[in-house]
């Protein structure tokens, strides 16, 4: 599991340049282009063979004392640092890049696992993985190079891509679809029933969701998230979302290209978000309304209809003392009647 590979400043460059596009400027200063490197860390822990980076000016402070071997940082934030350096326009997203060799994963195997089942119908790639306990059923197909990790469940006719990962315990129920290099962390079910009940005189008559989910290319999805299936059509996650843990999203909805949604998001069913929106953490959203492309939802914001024009948007009262609170809260119980009193004022003007 651990990665004890190391590279040198100049190795990262290189992989930089390969990587980024050819007008991020991106420069090595001040550095034995042989230094080695075994590992990442922030500017305040960083020991001598670690590289870290600053992209908040925030951590500015911490520069000078930081034991790092080098750091990533933008033009404007070198001469707050003497010692070797990675010059880059955008640090973060040089970061991000790296992170990619120093990440710890389990070597990839190929076959079945004794201890799995898996369907005679079913088909796996021969490059595939279906690791220890998982289950795949009946008509269901594994692309080249994925990997279930133990007690996967694969319902029938499940279509999973190439390059997909799917760590433990995920489940994915009956004909649900996602194409290449599609990412599920533990725990996370996909395809499960949508919540459909109608009403009736003596309580609540079930509707069977009888849609399925729809997932893009290049999705990763967090731990303990839930994506039900459609009632009719299909719930759809385009290519490029990525959804956090402890994730709700109803039955129909439909997430647009590179959406990003953060942990604790409700999303009632039928609701539409446009391409490269972003919701924070505890955001909630009601059913059957529709969010335009570019809109950003800051947290714990409660949106109860249609958004037209992209832009950030609030809603919520912020954390206050609380004893000014109890006040406001009196307060906000009295704007009718206060209202009213202005109306009457007005007319009597």
């Amino acid at each position: 599991m651990a990665n004890n590979q190391t590279f040198t400043l100049q190795e990262l460059l290189n992989h930089l340049l390969s990587v980024l596009p050819e007008n991020l400027y991106v420069e090595l200063q001040g550095a034995d282009q042989s230094l080695q490197i075994r590992a990442m860390a922030t500017l305040q822990t960083a020991q001598a063979d670690e590289i870290s980076f600053l992209a908040n000016p925030n951590y500015r402070k911490y520069l000078a004392s930081s034991d790092a071997a080098a750091v990533i940082l933008h033009p404007n934030e070198v001469e707050h640092f003497s010692g070797p350096k990675i010059v880059c326009a955008q640090p973060y997203i040089a970061f991000a890049v790296l992170t990619s060799l120093f990440k710890r994963s389990p070597a990839q195997s190929q076959g079945v696992h004794s201890s799995a089942v898996v369907d005679a119908s079913a088909e796996v790639d021969n490059s595939a993985w279906v690791g220890p306990n998982c289950v795949v059923q009946a008509g269901a197909q594994i692309g080249a190079n994925s990997c279930l990790e133990a007690g996967v469940f694969i319902g029938e006719d499940v279509h999973i891509g190439q390059d997909c990962r799917l760590h433990s315990n995920v489940s994915i129920e009956a004909a649900v679809c996602m194409g290449d290099r599609v990412e599920i962390h533990n725990n996370t079910v996909i395809g499960s029933e949508g919540f459909g009940f109608a009403p009736t005189g003596e309580g609540w008559l079930k509707v069977h969701q009888l849609g399925s989910v729809l997932i893009g290319d290049d999705v990763e999805i967090g731990a303990s998230t839930t994506i039900d299936r459609g009632a009719l059509d299909n719930t759809v996650i385009s290519d490029g979302v990525k959804i956090d843990n402890q994730v709700q999203i109803a039955h129909n909805v439909r997430i647009g290209e590179h959406s990003a949604i953060a942990a604790c998001v409700g999303i009632s069913g039928s609701a539409v978000i446009g391409k490269h929106c972003t919701l924070a953490g505890g955001v909630g959203l009601v059913g059957h309304i529709e969010l335009a492309d570019k809109v950003h939802i800051t947290g714990m914001t409660m949106v109860t209809k249609s958004i037209t024009e992209a832009g950030s948007y609030s809603s919520g009262t912020p954390m206050m003392p609380t004893e000014k609170w109890r006040r406001s809260a009196v307060r906000f119980s009295q704007l009718d009647k206060l209202a009213g009193t202005v109306r009457t004022l007005n007319k009597d003007k």
